[in-house]
């Protein structure tokens, strides 16, 4: 229990300092930008309730629009998110629902699970981002096309992350 306590705010901390410091700096060409802050908002457990994840989807945004100077941006798209969390967990739902205290991770649903999970959380959070950044629906292709690509790096880092996450987990 005290572990949770320490842990959800260390990694609320240390995934806003790898995005501001590290990866908001990442760009290839202005056409790939990876936002692994969502992870927060992807692992937070699955009976979180809803007030309370919209409620640190907009502390994770505000925190990531104030020392990256994008005016709001990252948190209506952070707080898009965890407005949709719950529709997608519901969507995903195993036959006799979700056991208690369950993560939503490889470890605790497997692989196939994650990836899907987390693949339409990052879409749904991309789409919405980039869409905001641009303000306008002229040209819908090429903003989808970017939003396809960040999700795709986005994804990998996430896979990455989330395999030495649980490999370290796994070693204590």
């Amino acid at each position: 229990m005290i572990r949770q306590f320490i842990g959800y705010p260390l990694q609320f901390i240390l995934l806003v300092i790898v995005q501001v410091l590290v990866l908001n700096n990442i760009q290839f060409s202005g056409y790939v930008n990876p936002f692994l802050y969502i992870l927060f908002v992807l692992w937070l457990p699955i009976e979180t309730p809803k007030w309370l994840v919209l409620l640190l989807s907009m502390a994770l945004g505000l925190a990531v629009d104030v020392f990256s100077d994008t005016l709001g941006m990252h948190m209506s798209a952070s707080i898009f998110l965890g407005f949709c969390r719950p529709y997608i967990l519901n969507v995903l739902a195993p036959r006799d629902g979700y056991e208690l205290n369950q993560k939503p991770s490889i470890q605790d649903l497997g692989f196939s699970w994650f990836v899907t999970y987390s693949s339409m959380c990052v879409l749904v959070h991309h789409v919405f981002l980039f869409f905001v950044e641009v303000f306008r629906f002229s040209e819908p292709f090429s903003t989808l096309g970017r939003s396809i690509a960040s999700t795709v790096f986005t994804l990998i880092l996430i896979l990455i992350t989330q395999f030495f996450y649980y490999n370290a987990e796994g070693r204590k």
